[in-house]
């Protein structure tokens, strides 16, 4: 039976400033859980530099038969997505990010 890791819950400061550490995170655990969930209820701080992680992150994964998901995706990490007008389809386990509906 496979015991599912905790997800990683990635730091406040996911912009330019604090990126190395997020790499860092995301990188080791991906070495040891080849299903990496990423908690990112708590990110306050996302830029472009983030969401290239994550892309660049969710394609390695693949590329070595791993798979890298999405929850809890904070607003601010939304907007950026959003910002980087990035398509679901490069993030295909990130089933959280839609658009907002229109009334």
């Amino acid at each position: 039976m496979e015991i599912k890791p905790e997800p990683l819950r990635l730091p406040a400061d996911c912009s330019i400033g604090g990126i190395r550490v997020v790499h860092d995170l995301i990188c080791k655990s991906l070495n040891s859980h080849p299903k990496l969930e990423l908690d990112c209820s708590g990110v306050d701080k996302a830029d472009l530099t983030s969401v290239q992680l994550l892309v660049s992150a969710t394609k390695s994964a693949r590329h070595f038969g791993n798979a890298v998901s999405l929850t809890a995706i904070s607003e601010s990490l939304r907007s950026a997505i959003a910002r980087a007008g990035v398509p679901g389809r490069a993030m295909p386990d990130c089933h959280l990010i839609q658009q907002p509906e229109h009334e």
